[in-house]
């Protein structure tokens, strides 16, 4: 401690009020400005470069980093418009197919129908044509049936055999006239 006290004592007396104590002597002082000269001089002359060079490979690496990233936006929102036409597109073409199959499913259905229907037709006229050649082949037998009654019947009210093929044709004839 006694170095300290020393040396505040010895700024108690000086005369300066202890700013020499703040202040380098003056050769000192001369020899730091010079020292901080030559250092800034080649700091400047040889460091400065070179910082300011790689801050502008810096900058440029930046904006070509950016101009980059643009052209990559750029490219996405095209893409993006790509995929959205495409996507519509994709859509109006659901929207045609969906359509051109209710259509192709209301021809085959009118197709289906048309066919049904001819086949019921068909089924109708088949059913009447048998109904008519039954109807016919009923009358017939009805016919002959009658002739023979009429026959067995004028046979006993007469008593006597007449001629069979005489009666038939006498029978046939009645029920011919009366068809008309």
């Amino acid at each position: 401690m006694n170095v300290a006290q020393t040396t505040i004592l010895a700024a108690e007396e000086s005369a300066d009020g202890g700013l020499d104590l703040l202040l380098p002597a003056t050769p000192e002082l001369i020899a730091g400005v010079i020292a901080f000269a030559l250092v800034f001089f080649f700091i400047r002359l040889w460091a400065m470069p070179a910082i300011n060079e790689s801050l502008e490979n810096r900058q440029k690496a930046i904006g070509g980093q950016m101009e980059e990233a643009e052209k990559a936006k750029a490219e996405a929102e095209k893409l993006r418009a790509d995929y959205e036409a495409q996507l519509a597109e994709a859509q109006a073409e659901r929207g045609r197919i969906i359509d051109a199959a209710r259509g192709e499913a209301d021809t085959v259905k009118a197709d289906l129908i048309a066919k049904a229907e001819a086949q019921a037709a068909e089924i109708l006229d088949k059913a009447r044509a048998d109904a008519a050649a039954e109807k016919a082949r009923v009358m017939q037998d009805a016919q002959r049936d009658v002739a023979n009654l009429t026959v067995d019947l004028a046979e006993k009210v007469v008593g006597s055999n007449l001629d069979r093929e005489t009666q038939l044709g006498l029978v046939e004839r009645y029920i011919a006239e009366l068809e008309r």
